[in-house]
């Protein structure tokens, strides 16, 4: 980026109606913008250098709006460079509080190392009012009500975005299809409500135990969707195999007894050419050959 274009663009940052503030990996605030100052009532002279989890210590998760703790996003979003929105309360420097929508974006270098991220701060009203009701709207249409997990919709729109992302940015991603053995014969034999614990107790077992970064989906039946983010093959094979032992390893209650399930998985990494389609039919294949090599076991490619 030349010297001029740099310029522009700080007198833009610096010069917007949204608050703006830019954090580097060492967690120093080098940028505060008049629309930050506005907001929060401190100068850019007073909160430039500072680390951002001072400034942001009186900030806390919005519980009634169930978002987030800033410092915790912040510090999340600069290690696994994935973008994060949600509403926090911030003490404003007059001594009450406000509610913000902010958006956390992460910033890398030509090479896609991270080197920090924006903040945007947003006070109106109005968009807060509009996030609020489009999470409440989120947390109907896309989770799967069996389960509680993400639903198909949700884990197919966190696919696309993150091809996208990796095929911009060059960082591998990929996926695991995850199909839970011999199922039918958990609702033959014990009945359909037995049946939706196994896959409640399949979903709780991959939610609980993938990183932050990553994301899990019912893809639909007794079919799951794990999405991995910034992994090569030999990353993924890992977290595949620590899921399959999980749920090896654990079980339900039915009665006196505890009933215990295996799943299959296929896994793989998208390459520069893959489409949605194309990655879930590879992986989708990859599961197939799992439960014809026995079950119980994951099939990289």
């Amino acid at each position: 980026m030349g010297e001029k274009q740099a310029t522009s663009l700080e007198t833009l940052a610096r010069s917007i109606f949204d608050g703006l503030l830019q954090i580097d990996l060492n967690g120093h605030i080098v940028l505060w913008n008049k629309g930050a100052e506005r907001i929060t009532g401190y100068t850019a002279d007073s909160i430039t250098n500072q680390d951002f989890k001072i400034v942001f210590a009186g900030s806390s998760q919005d519980s009634t709006a169930k978002s987030f703790d800033n410092i915790s996003m912040i510090s999340k979003t600069l290690t696994d460079g994935v973008e994060r929105e949600g509403l926090i309360t911030f003490k404003h420097k007059e001594g009450y509080f406000l509610k913000l929508l902010v958006r956390i974006i992460v910033i890398r270098n030509e090479k896609g190392k991270i080197t920090g991220v924006f903040e945007i701060m947003n006070d109106n009203k109005v968009l807060i009012s509009i996030h609020q009701q489009n999470k409440k709207t989120d947390q109907t249409v896309l989770l799967d009500s069996g389960t509680g997990i993400g639903n198909r919709a949700h884990i197919e729109l966190k696919i696309r975005n993150a091809l996208e992302e990796s095929q911009l940015s060059g960082i591998p991603m990929g996926i695991l299809f995850i199909d839970i053995d011999k199922f039918k014969d958990f609702n033959d034999t014990y009945g359909h409500l037995t049946g939706d614990k196994v896959l409640r107790f399949v979903a709780n077992t991959l939610r609980q135990n993938l990183r932050t970064s990553d994301s899990c989906g019912r893809w639909g039946g007794e079919e799951f969707i794990v999405l991995v983010l910034d992994s090569n093959l030999d990353g993924l094979m890992k977290i595949a195999e620590k899921l399959r032992r999980l749920v090896e390893s654990g079980g339900i209650n039915e009665g006196e007894k505890e009933l215990h399930t295996t799943i299959s998985i296929g896994a793989t990494v998208a390459t520069g050419t893959d489409t949605l389609n194309s990655l879930l039919e590879r992986a989708d294949k990859l599961m197939y050959q799992s439960k014809e090599a026995g079950r119980n076991r994951t099939t990289v490619g």
